[in-house]
């Protein structure tokens, strides 16, 4: 019975997702029962180097690694991201906005406050509302000051960061403080033993890496899990159209610039154009469709974008990378002694930032589930998988949300509006939500991907309001919408821009928890 214990873990692939694989992992040997760490990524496969918005989790994620906050935001560029702004989504007049911050409405925890918002509808708008953090939005404050300790805040915040930078930090911090072996070199075969299970990787420059336990974070190819195994894909090309992207960085022209407190998202007539501001730059890119618009329609619209928002960027001298990828996830993410993580497990598009989540998610689905032996595996694969195609499914039909209530009309947006392509749960609650507002009971899971909250900012910032009366307000409700406006006031008066504390931060760190 010993031979079959889980006492090595080979993870096969670098970035993000591997690197944040071996973080956790190796950072919490209580949880994994000291199994020992080994990396394998190919010495010519770069970071894609596009997944650059994190959620609030990775706070939570950095600290259980042992990354100091200030190390991070020194040293990957980063910045604080307090939520999405969506630009042009609502219709084709294209000056509206509305936010999807990271705070939940005021009161949240108490009552559903939405329904009494109605009466003001015309007044201020549901996130201005309802969130203190929306106002701090629209004046690039960040979420904090310097008296702040490390990972908390006034407001509830994730990161933008750049992504080829942070998996270098990752790297650098795994293999000096946590004890995980990095082995550079090609996989050349995957050996397997009489039960089908793999038994270890044959590299080109190191030998026979053997292991207990997989973890293919190789990205789309998927080597183990899809290449190996064969578990296919299971595509949405039918509900969700994207299937390409033109990507390019853009430097300040002012190195004091003002940094944007959210990822603005800018609806096109085949896609959308995402809008990411660092310390020292901004990441843009079109994602689109490939069935109404080519790649030199989508550098064209990100080429008039960066003239619009950056008058006189030097455009001849930005390097534009074209991206493709296939909208789906598998139809396993765990099959004998391997799991996907990352993108080889499944990607759709970057709109709401959930490639990143999703690692986390599913690392942490790993931990509270680890196998000490091979025989444990069956079962936790099972409940792995159910979990993970629970996520997936809701993620899909919350993007899915954000294009089936648009007005826009090029045939990109109305086929969004087909029928065929709208997922029948997401039909059943929008018919429901013509007459009530999305609520806990809307969502049967603890830990849900989106909550009630996360449809309510997207359906009301798209003017899509319920048909019932409008309700009074009594004395409580105004008091929760008049502390919502205090808390912004003061928020406003007493927070530095993003700019400010991350030049302060850059010069004096944060200070330790």
């Amino acid at each position: 019975m010993q031979q079959n214990e889980v006492k090595k873990v080979v993870i096969l692939g670098g970035g993000s997702a591997g690197w944040l694989s071996a973080g956790l992992i190796a950072a919490q040997p209580h949880l994994t029962h000291n199994a020992q760490i080994t990396l394998i990524e190919s010495p010519d496969i770069a970071t894609i180097g596009v997944g650059e918005g994190t959620w609030p989790t990775m706070r939570q994620t950095l600290k259980t690694i042992g990354i100091s906050e200030s190390e991070f935001i020194q040293r990957c560029d980063a910045s604080f991201k307090q939520g999405s702004r969506f630009d042009g989504w609502c219709d084709d007049e294209g000056d509206a906005h509305y936010y999807h911050p990271f705070s939940l409405p005021v009161a949240y925890q108490q009552l559903n406050i939405a329904p009494y918002w109605f009466a003001n509808k015309d007044a201020v708008s549901f996130s201005h509302a309802v969130a203190s953090q929306t106002y701090l939005c629209d004046h690039h404050k960040a979420p904090k000051n310097h008296l702040h300790s490390a990972y908390q805040g006034e407001a509830n915040y994730g990161y933008h960061l750049d992504a080829g930078k942070f998996a270098m930090l990752l790297q650098q911090h795994c293999t000096t403080k946590l004890n995980v072996e990095h082995i550079v070199s090609h996989v050349e075969c995957i050996n397997s033993d009489e039960d089908g299970y793999i038994s270890s990787l044959q590299t080109r420059d190191h030998g026979t890496i053997a292991g207990d336990l997989f973890i293919d974070c190789s990205g789309t190819h998927a080597k183990l899990l899809h290449q190996h195994y064969g578990i296919e894909l299971i595509e949405q090309h039918d509900v969700l159209f994207n299937d390409r992207a033109v990507a390019v960085q853009v430097p300040y022209l002012n190195p004091q610039q003002e940094i944007l407190s959210y990822t603005k998202a800018t609806a096109q007539d085949a896609g959308w154009i995402w809008d990411i501001g660092l310390q020292s730059r901004r990441g843009l890119g079109m994602v689109y469709s490939s069935r109404f618009a080519s790649s030199e329609d989508a550098k064209q619209a990100l080429s008039q974008y960066i003239a619009k928002t950056q008058p006189g960027t030097a455009q001849n001298e930005l390097t534009f990378r074209e991206i493709s990828f296939t909208p789906g996830y598998r139809r396993r993410f765990w099959y004998k002694n391997c799991l996907a993580i990352g993108m080889s497990a499944g990607f759709i598009e970057p709109l709401e930032a959930s490639a990143l989540v999703m690692v986390e998610l599913g690392l942490n689905n790993l931990l509270a589930n680890f196998p000490t032996h091979r025989a444990a595996m069956p079962t936790l694969a099972k409940r792995f998988d159910e979990q993970c195609h629970y996520r997936w499914q809701r993620i899909i039909e919350f993007l899915k949300l954000h294009y089936v209530l648009s007005k826009r009309t090029s045939p990109y947006w109305q086929a969004h509006k087909e029928a065929n392509s709208v997922p029948l749960q997401l039909q059943e609650n929008l018919a429901l939500w013509q007459y009530q507002s999305p609520w806990l009971n809307d969502f049967d899971r603890a830990q849900e991907v989106f909550s009630a909250a996360s449809y309510q900012y997207v359906l009301y910032g798209m003017k899509q309001l319920p048909q019932f009366p409008v309700l009074a307000m009594p004395t409580a409700i105004i008091e929760h919408f008049s502390a919502n406006q205090q808390q912004a006031k003061r928020g406003l008066q007493q927070l530095p821009t993003n700019r400010e504390l991350l030049n302060h931060i850059q010069q004096f760190g944060i200070q330790p928890i």
